[in-house]
């Protein structure tokens, strides 16, 4: 029952991404997380504080005309400390309508999630996603990071 707790956090999450619900996405995080997103956009892993990192999220993911991330299922373990570490498949769809080479890109990718056990229930403090492939619009992130630049 841990592992499903924690995973419907990271659920929420995504879901809040999507629905532009940037209040709900800062709330499923602990104030500092662990981010590696270096197998998409060659960023080296780096520790971070949640506010900054959300309004960085807020700006990029409101760039696109909309977003749908589908994970699952749910692999979770529960540590010797009470966290949990979550694994998941996600397939992520960014959509920007009208270009001329498709609207839609791509990743596909699997996420490894730590979360910690608060009081206020249980928090995102780490995210690690390892690209499988990427398909579609290849220009599209470029193109919502200028968007994201002019906002």
């Amino acid at each position: 029952m841990t592992g499903e707790r924690a995973s419907e956090s990271f659920t929420r999450m995504l879901h809040a991404i999507d629905a532009r619900d940037w209040t709900g996405v800062r709330h499923e995080f602990a104030p500092r997380i662990d981010l590696d997103y270096s197998s998409l956009f060659g960023d080296a892993p780096a520790r971070v504080d949640a506010d900054p990192h959300v309004e960085g999220w807020r700006r990029f993911a409101s760039a696109f005309d909309a977003t749908q991330h589908l994970t699952g299922p749910y692999v979770t373990s529960v540590n010797a400390d009470g966290s949990v570490l979550l694994g998941t498949h996600v397939r992520a769809y960014h959509r920007i309508q009208g270009l001329p080479d498709g609207d839609i890109w791509m990743v596909a990718g699997h996420y490894q999630v730590h979360l910690i056990d608060t009081v206020g229930g249980w928090k995102i403090d780490g995210i690690t996603l390892r690209v499988l492939y990427v398909e579609g619009n290849q220009a599209i992130p470029a193109l919502a990071r200028e968007r994201a630049a002019r906002t």
